[in-house]
């Protein structure tokens, strides 16, 4: 391993949120280590918690001291499956561990056990859906190359220790899923490429936890992105590509998408050479620099692990692991458009995580079903809880309003006792714990809406008395008067009047 100067590089006056540059077209590959969520590391029994004290949680044997021999962890591998048949790829049924060669402090054996010519899992594809500015949201497939099983190294501590690195190897053998895709992001839009990368990282993010086979805890590094990026004019050859190491958050990545590609453009136009190399993102200078040289395969010098045998995968395996599979988030998509006659896009976002999804077939069941109650819940989950949750910083299955309470909620707008606005009141007092369910926060307040014919037309008939201004301007043609006569009305019931039949008395007295 080669190491180069760290070097900056940050297009002088250029914002992150560049232009498309024309002419030039974005190349992207990405490369996730997800770590699984086995109790014990892949060839050892040490834990694989988080947060021990450094150095505690290493083995003889994560340490390949003299004597030791690595035993593969089952667990490690059913998790493997799992993933391969969720996106469609083949298992392989025999597949061979080797040594992957470097020298790094924080690599205690001086090699890496992963796999290299023959993985457990080979192709397949996720699925994500795209949005941004510019742009209606559209469905993006992302091939897979492989995936397969490795040991995690150390960890470098380069705080507290002046002018030293201390080494953690509590997670040297930790166990982790390598997940390859093809260069397949491919956009003449540097904004867009980092996008479709961005959505295919979450999409993966959404479908490893729903599998349960990693926590998706991207802060304690259990979902670890790499972004190889490359430029090249429109039809010509890929380009160089740099590696930009080690992403742990969605909005990083695009961050670094974005400036990485810039970068590369403006070298190229100004006459120099973009150098195959791994690169850092540091955000708050938002840049990329130079970490070290980008490796090929032969300088790892692999070679099977002479310690371990290939690991063999029966047919009768797989099946056993395919029927514990739950309902794939695809499937479950298909399922909702296809009988609760939702959108692609609620579809995409209600199963955006297993939690979300979870939350809402529970709400959905309290409601009864039917694509009535699913476009309510699906409206409500995607903006009114959603914006609760994100002011909250609270997760949805951590959500103060349950399932069943939203449900309630929904059906009292849907019998005409509460409408949409007064609905968010319910909403709040439920959230803040003032009640537990929406029908004693609607009595406790008097929140029931007016829909009595005689009640409703006398409040309409004061209000075109006091507004006679406003009558004679909708009478001229000007819709607007018209409107804030509806709303003298709601503001004359405190908000409970019956909305449509307040436009209907209003448009048949206006008309008389």
């Amino acid at each position: 391993m080669t190491t180069v100067p760290q070097s900056r590089s940050r297009t002088p006056g250029r914002s992150a949120a560049a232009p498309a540059r024309a002419g030039w077209e974005v190349v992207i590959g990405l490369e996730t280590h997800a770590q699984l969520s086995t109790a014990s590391k892949i060839f050892s029994g040490a834990s694989t918690a988080f947060g021990a004290r450094p150095n505690t949680q290493a083995s003889v044997i994560d340490l390949a001291l003299p004597g030791v021999l690595p035993v593969l962890n089952l667990g490690a591998v059913e998790r493997a499956i799992r993933f391969g048949l969720a996106v469609g790829a083949t298992i392989a049924p025999r597949s061979i561990f080797a040594r992957k060669n470097y020298f790094y402090p924080d690599l205690p054996k001086g090699y890496q056990i992963s796999q290299y010519e023959i993985p457990v899992v080979q192709g397949g594809a996720v699925t994500c859906m795209v949005e941004g500015e510019g742009f209606a949201p559209y469905a993006k497939t992302v091939r897979l190359t492989r995936a397969h099983l490795e040991e995690d190294a150390g960890k470098s501590l380069h705080e507290d220790f002046a002018g030293m690195s201390g080494i953690d190897l509590n997670r040297a053998g930790t166990p982790l899923l390598e997940i390859v895709t093809e260069p397949d992001i491919q956009v003449p839009d540097i904004e867009r490429a980092a996008a479709e990368a961005v959505a295919y990282a979450r999409a993966l993010h959404a479908l490893v936890t729903w599998l349960g086979i990693c926590d998706g805890n991207m802060q304690e590094g259990s979902f670890r992105c790499d972004a190889n990026v490359s430029v090249r004019r429109i039809g010509g050859a890929l380009g160089t590509r740099c590696e930009i190491k080690n992403l742990n958050s969605f909005r990083f990545m695009q961050q670094a998408i974005v400036h990485e590609a810039n970068r590369q453009i403006d070298l190229i136009e100004t006459g120099g050479t973009v150098v195959q190399e791994t690169r850092l993102y540091d955000p708050e200078r938002d840049e990329t620099r130079a970490m070290r040289s980008k490796e090929d395969a032969m300088d790892y010098r692999y070679f099977p692990d002479p310690d371990l045998l290939p690991l063999e995968i029966s047919p009768q395996w797989v099946e056993r692991v395919r029927a514990q599979l739950p309902e794939l988030p695809a499937a479950l998509r298909e399922r909702l458009e296809r009988d609760c006659a939702l959108s692609a896009y609620d579809s995409a976002l209600l199963t955006g995580s297993r939690a979300t999804a979870d939350y809402f077939l529970v709400a959905l069941q309290a409601a009864g079903g039917g694509p009535a109650a699913a476009k309510s819940l699906a409206n409500w989950i995607n903006g009114e809880l959603a914006a609760a949750l994100n002011a909250a910083e609270r997760t949805i299955a951590d959500s103060p309003v349950s399932p069943v309470q939203l449900a309630g909620l929904l059906a009292r707008i849907a019998d005409g006792t509460i409408n949409q606005k007064t609905a968010r009141e319910v909403f709040t007092a439920l959230w803040e714990g003032a009640a537990a369910d929406a029908d004693t926060v609607i009595e406790a307040r008097g929140l029931r809406q007016i829909s009595d014919t005689g009640a409703l037309a006398a409040i309409v008939d004061a209000v075109l008395a006091a507004n006679p201004k406003s009558v004679e301007e909708f009478r001229a043609g000007k819709d607007k008067a018209f409107n804030a006569l509806v709303g003298q009305v709601m503001k004359q019931s405190r908000g409970k009047a019956n909305p449509q039949q307040v436009n209907d008395l209003l448009r048949a007295k206006l008309a008389g």
